[in-house]
This record gives C-alpha cells, structure tokens and sequence, in this order.
C-alpha cells in the first residue's frame, strides 16, 4: 500500500517571506529524495486561479464585500483540494503550500472580523476536515511586513488595507499557534538566511521524525 504524501503550508502576513520559505522546503524535499508539488492560495488551478484575480484585484466599478471575499476564497480552496491535493497526497506525492485554511481565519475571520464560527461552518462545506499535516507560521510584525511587502512594488486589494486590519489578522495567527501542535512559529524578522536555517531545521526533524 503506497505510504501517502505529506501537506506542509506556509503562512504569514504580507512581506513575512513566504516565497523564500518555499524554497527553502523544496530544497530538504530534494535531497532527501521526496516527491513533491508546490501550489499556492487562492489559485492552484484554472478555476482557482481566475477566483483569485477578483480576490487580489476586484473587479472594476464594483466592490468585493467581505462575505463576497470569504466565500470566494472557499470556493478557490475547495476547488484546489479536491482536484489538485487529495490527488497527489494519495499517490505519494508531497504538497507544500503557499498559505491555506489558517489564512482565511486570520484574514477574513480576524482582519474582516467575519467570526469564527461562520469560517469554521463553511470550512466544513468546502474541505470539511482537512488539515495540513505541518504548518510553518512566518511570524513578522505587520509594519515592518508591509515595508518589505511595498519595497516588492505596487500592492494589491488586500495589502492596501491599514495597519489595524493586519494586528486582527496577526492575532489570530498567534492564537492558533498557541492551540495547535501542528503549527510552528518562526520568527520572519530575521534575516533570509536565519529563516530558511529556521525552517530547514525543523523539517528535517519533522521528515526523520515520521
């Protein structure tokens, strides 16, 4: 019976360096001669993909509401699980993902201030009980996130919101850390080099430990 493929995610609010995070998981992947894919959120298929352009972009003359939003990214991420990520987890295959649920609580359950409990009742709708089997939380404080995030170039619908929307979001990325075993903070303060020999450490950990 083939041995199922592990979901390893990245978080973090904007400029936090996920991108470089991903390269760094890659890397361990490669040496230790593991299989793997790597998508993102929203996105990750064409249907996804097109979801995320209204996310990050709007749509013009007409404002995307925050239930508007929620529901969008849900549809993206259920999109994305069932036709990309159970697939590839049943056929041995690794994923590592460029943000996922953990996203949609801080962001729009905290950010927005939608609640927990509407996230939680349409998480079951969309992927039900689907966790990521390890997440890495890039833990970084919003102002300096979004310095880094506008040296990068012009932001976009979501990274435009103020300062106050990014504590919400980071507050409740700090409360599920507190509750959930599965998710490891790193401090993204830390030079590039600091956080990828962060990460690498516990991924390879976490590989020899399985």
């Amino acid at each position: 019976m083939m041995t199922p493929g592990k979901f390893i995610v990245i978080e973090g609010l904007e400029g936090a360096g996920k991108s470089s995070a991903v390269s760094a998981i890659k890397t361990v992947l490669n040496h230790r001669d593991i299989p793997f894919i790597s998508t993102r959120e929203p996105g990750g298929t064409p249907i996804a993909e097109a979801l995320r352009d209204i996310v990050k972009q709007g749509m013009a003359n007409e404002h995307v509401c925050d239930s508007t939003e929620l529901l969008l990214m849900y549809a993206a991420r259920a999109q994305l699980v069932e036709t990309l990520i159970r697939p590839a987890l049943a056929n041995g295959t690794w994923v590592i993902g460029d943000r996922h649920d953990l996203s949609s609580l801080a962001y729009q359950g905290g950010g927005r201030e939608l609640g927990m409990a509407k996230l939680k009742a349409i998480k079951q709708i969309a992927i039900g009980d689907f966790e990521p089997d390890l997440t890495l939380y890039l833990d970084i404080e919003p102002s300096l996130g979004l310095s880094r995030a506008r040296q990068r170039g012009e932001l976009d619908r979501i990274e435009q919101q103020d300062l106050n929307f990014f504590e919400r979001t980071r507050e409740v990325y700090l409360q599920q850390v507190a509750e959930k075993e599965s998710i490891m903070l790193i401090d993204a303060s830390q030079n590039m080099a600091q956080v990828a020999a962060s990460i690498t450490a516990i991924l390879i950990q976490y590989v020899d430990n399985i």
